[in-house]
């Protein structure tokens, strides 16, 4: 069965199954794109922020831990919104359970706006990121995570198993839907080159700070052979920008 966007986690055995490989250790949202992410926001106290796909909001939880004024998440998947909120309670911070094409964006509302691993499962990006441009009040910041384009431009090679030893990278400049057969279902994602993401910021109105490719770090990982296997190909880009109206 083919899933497309969030729709996949409301599915109880996909749920349980992302949510086991999602906690451990080694995973590339903890041992690579994480400590990334944490290092690009910053100080985060007092500030205003909106999550784009957020999961189960646990990393809101850290953000209002860590001194954030609000936290706002947008979850397109009823079951992770369920869990989402239970992670908020007694917290300041909201969920929106929609799509994030379908969510309305106040203007200038926010200091920073996150998405970690989810813009490769929106069609539009060019209008979310304008769209994300003006719920950013003026000097905000934009930075998000996606699935690396050289790892989206082609699915073949995950014959071998999810934990492959070699990428087959393929129709990398043919952009558009690709089907990813992932945890006994198959998801719909939207290879675009690493060009096209810079540009679309551009154009959006952003200047681009930082661009990172994850570069593996030893001391993130507890196995010595999934950080010898994690050095071969970027699995993960990060992107920070800046709302700057001058």
């Amino acid at each position: 069965m083919e899933f497309r966007g969030a729709s996949a986690y409301n599915q109880p055995d996909f749920f349980d199954q992302y949510m086991n490989r999602r906690n451990r250790q080694d995973s590339p949202n903890n041992a690579i794109e994480g400590p990334i992410i944490h290092e690009l926001i910053g100080d985060i106290q007092d500030k205003c922020i909106l999550d784009l796909g957020c999961g189960d909001a646990r990393f809101g939880k850290e953000l209002l831990h860590q001194g954030a004024k609000h936290y706002t998440g947008v979850e397109g998947s009823e079951q992770m919104a369920e869990a989402a909120r239970s992670n908020l309670i007694g917290q300041n911070g909201n969920v929106f359970c929609e799509t994030i094409e379908a969510h309305t964006f106040p203007k200038e509302a926010f200091d920073l706006v996150t998405s970690r691993f989810v813009l490769h499962y929106v069609s539009n990006l060019r209008n979310l990121f304008q769209d994300v441009y003006q719920t950013l009040k003026e000097n905000g910041k934009f930075i998000f995570s996606i699935q690396h384009p050289l790892t989206t431009s082609a699915f073949a090679s995950k014959e071998q198993g999810d934990k492959r030893g070699s990428w087959l990278v393929d129709d990398y400049f043919l952009e558009g839907e690709r089907k990813e057969p992932w945890i006994e279902q198959t998801v719909i994602k939207y290879h675009r080159t690493t060009e096209h993401y810079f540009s679309a910021l551009r154009q959006a109105g952003f200047t681009v700070l930082d661009l990172r490719e994850g570069t593996p770090q030893r001391e993130h990982f507890s196995s010595e052979e999934e950080f010898l296997r994690r050095q071969r190909i970027p699995v993960v880009l990060v992107f920070s920008c800046v709302k700057d109206n001058g």
